[in-house]
């Protein structure tokens, strides 16, 4: 029950874009349209479960004073097959997501759920941790990119195919520029903790708090100093 419970708020409680505000680079940048999204939602979530793994397997034969480097190898490990795979098999994929594949070794998700969570869990929980955040960061990474693509270029595509065409009779492009990835992240962050604020007080209960974010809550700081 418990390793279901974290795989469930690492998709919804703990979702990386929408509760965390993390990995905002990739979120900004590949969402421009949904196929790109689910490949770097796919390739980031098989990046972030073997590491965890490993990191929770190696966690009392990795010294302290190592820890971050041994985590940047492991993840740089599995950030390098999964580029080389994709490269292999996934050409078009590959090319259109270009740098940012390489860059899943320095996303704040990997890293900050490595530290926080799989080096001071079992296997099992680290799994499941895993899973849960990749899920949650690729349906977050959907759900932007829908919203952008639809609005930007009124279609929807999957693999190359239009799913969906005709959705928006008068394209915005400002929507799949830079700016409208900023505008299109902020309002649904909006509605999140609208939807919140709603339910809580549906329950009888205070609004939620923001999540504390800056350098004094940081979890790869010990007791936040």
């Amino acid at each position: 029950m418990k390793t279901l419970s974290i795989f469930w708020c690492g998709i919804f409680k703990n979702n990386p874009t929408f509760r965390l505000v993390l990995g905002l680079c990739p979120t900004l940048a590949v969402t421009t349209s949904l196929e790109n999204a689910l490949g770097m939602g796919m390739a980031a979530t098989f990046v972030l479960v073997c590491s965890n793994v490993l990191v929770s397997a190696l966690r009392k034969a990795i010294p302290a004073s190592v820890h971050i480097p041994c985590y940047i190898v492991i993840i740089a490990t599995f950030v390098t097959a999964t580029d080389l795979l994709m490269q292999a098999y996934l050409p078009e994929l590959s090319a259109s997501l270009g740098i940012f594949i390489p860059l899943i070794v320095v996303n704040c998700v990997i890293l900050g759920r490595a530290e926080a969570f799989a080096s001071r869990n079992g296997v099992l929980d680290s799994l499941a941790d895993g899973l849960g955040s990749g899920i949650g960061f690729t349906l977050a990474l959907a759900l932007v990119a829908s919203v952008r693509e639809i609005c930007g270029a009124g279609t929807l595509t999957v693999w190359g195919t239009i799913a969906f065409d005709g959705l928006n009779p008068g394209p915005a492009t400002l929507a799949i520029l830079p700016a409208g990835g900023f505008i299109a992240l902020g309002l649904m962050l909006a509605l999140i903790n609208r939807i919140g604020e709603w339910n809580a007080r549906r329950r009888g209960a205070p609004p939620p708090l923001p999540v504390n974010l800056d350098c004094r809550h940081c979890t790869m700081c010990p007791n936040g100093k």
